[in-house]
This record gives C-alpha cells, sequence and structure tokens, in this order.
C-alpha cells in the first residue's frame, strides 16, 4: 500500500507541474507535446504526390493535377498539422495549417528555384534557387542571397535556423551563411558524389549535408550517426530531415527508399513501389 501511494502521489505531481506549464505558457506547452513522440515523416515526388508514414498525417497533395512545373521540395508546420511544396517555378501548393503567403509561380526567375524552408513560427518561408537567389514570404526576413554572385556550383538546397537567418549550400557542400553562424564545409574538398541537400539542428548550432550516395558531413553540434556513403543504392538520395531533437535523422532516395540513422525511427517507404515520379524531398513530423 505504502508503494501504491508513493506511486499515486508521483503521478498527481506529475500532473501538477504539467497543469503549471500549461498555466503558464499553453501554446509553448501544446507545441512541446506536439513536437514530441509524434514521429513520422512526409515523402514528395516531383508530380507533388505525398506519401505519409507514421505519425504524418495526408492533407493533401498535387498528384492528380497538372503542374506548370515540377515539384522540388516540401516544409512542414512547426506543429507539424501541414505542408508547403515548392515547384521549379517558385510555385507554392498548402496543405492543412500552413497558410499560402505567396508565391514565384507567376514571374520570371533567372534560374529555378530548388527547395523552401519553413521559418521557426510557420508563418512564412524562404524559397531558394539555384542561383542562391532567395524569395521571403510572411515573416521571413530577408537577409541576403547569392543570387548577383558567382557560384562554383549551384545551390542544391537550404535550412533556416530558429533565431532566424539561413544556410545556403551547394553542390560542392559549399556553404553561404546569412545572419547565422558558419560552422564549416565541404566547399574545397575532394566528394564522391555532390551535395544535394542539408538539414540543421533544433538549436541552430549545427547542421548536416547529404550527398547523392548517402555520404553525411555534419557540422557544429550536429552528431554523425550513419550514412550509406559505403553502400550501393538502388537510386541516388535526393534529401534529407533531421528529428525534432537533432538526434538522427533520416534520408529519403528518389525510389522512396528510406534510410534512418540515431533516433529517426523507421515507419515505411516507398523503396519497392512502382513510383508515377520520382521522390524529391522528405519532412519530418517531430
Amino acid at each position: 500500500m505504502r508503494r501504491l501511494r508513493i506511486a499515486v502521489g508521483l503521478i498527481l505531481s506529475a500532473v501538477a507541474a504539467l497543469g503549471l506549464v500549461l498555466s503558464v505558457n499553453p501554446t509553448a506547452a501544446r507545441a512541446a507535446l506536439n513536437n514530441v513522440g509524434t514521429g513520422g515523416y512526409w515523402l514528395v515526388a516531383s508530380d507533388g504526390g505525398i506519401f505519409n508514414f507514421g505519425g504524418a498525417p495526408y492533407f493533401g497533395s498535387t498528384g492528380a493535377i497538372h503542374l506548370n512545373a515540377p515539384v522540388v521540395g516540401m516544409a512542414a508546420t512547426p506543429d507539424g498539422h501541414g505542408y508547403w511544396l515548392v515547384a521549379s517555378d517558385g510555385g507554392i501548393f498548402n496543405f492543412g495549417d500552413a497558410a499560402f503567403m505567396g508565391s514565384m509561380g507567376g514571374s520570371h526567375l533567372n534560374r529555378p528555384v530548388v527547395g523552401i524552408a519553413a521559418t521557426p513560427d510557420g508563418k512564412g518561408y524562404y524559397l531558394v534557387a539555384s542561383d542562391g537567389g532567395i524569395f521571403t514570404f510572411g515573416d521571413a526576413k530577408f537577409q541576403g542571397s547569392m543570387g548577383a554572385s558567382h557560384l562554383n556550383q549551384p545551390v542544391v538546397g537550404m535550412a533556416a535556423a530558429p533565431g532566424g537567418g539561413y544556410w545556403l549550400v551547394a553542390a560542392d557542400g559549399g556553404i553561404f551563411t546569412f545572419g547565422v553562424p558558419y560552422f564549416g564545409s565541404m566547399g574545397a574538398s575532394h566528394l564522391n558524389k555532390p551535395v544535394v541537400g542539408m538539414a540543421s539542428t533544433n538549436d541552430g548550432k549545427g547542421y548536416w549535408l547529404v550527398a547523392s550516395d548517402g555520404g553525411i558531413f555534419n557540422f557544429g553540434d550536429a552528431g554523425f550517426f550513419g550514412s550509406t556513403g559505403a553502400i550501393r543504392l538502388n537510386q541516388p538520395v535526393v534529401g534529407m530531415a533531421a528529428t525534432f531533437h537533432g538526434s538522427g535523422y533520416w534520408l529519403v532516395a528518389s525510389d522512396g527508399g528510406i534510410f534512418n540513422f540515431g533516433d529517426a525511427g523507421f515507419y515505411g517507404s516507398k523503396g519497392n513501389c512502382v513510383l508515377n515520379k520520382p521522390v524529391v524531398g522528405v519532412a519530418a513530423n517531430g
């Protein structure tokens, strides 16, 4: 009985503590609960088809719609209740609680858009073109770009920092920083395969780069949890996403194959399926 009373007391204390958090900052508490233990991920194909796994809900896709330009990437809202897709012409498609805040769909671009990143509060997003040009919408603040600069290799992706600012990464692993710290790059190194994407840690104090062979390059407080760099792949890796706590990551190949490392759980893949169009990106849900 004494042990039972102690256990009940601990449970009541935990409930009281949770109530205190909710009363002090309900928004932060709900966000924390939404982001802990949900797991799962979305894959997006170049036709905008969405494949959801684990705790990642399906909110819609453009898979059955004629597109002016192929989809090249996606970003999820912070609460995991929506996502944006971006096409190479800068067109934006929003689903769930992902609000539409503008696009480049009807504008002339010097180079195609190659990626998208959401702001920390989900009230804005950045688009990046292969020349490093940046387009901002909502509360995403413009802090510079590489649009007017000569690049050794095209930009292939970007990541937004929790406190504002962003990193761009080029195919040679070169990093360009705007309003964020520089932690290193692969720009001066020989790579077996080109870099195809990046992800930042949740605290903004590090980032990972991923190459098309699944090789991982980690900088700052981004830990190395494994790679597919020494493994023969059926199809090249096209992107990556980090877990909420930054203790793991997923890699996705163009056939929808998933490779998980660290605390990134495996919830399924499209690796053994026939796809209408190749997968071009992945986004994490917690």
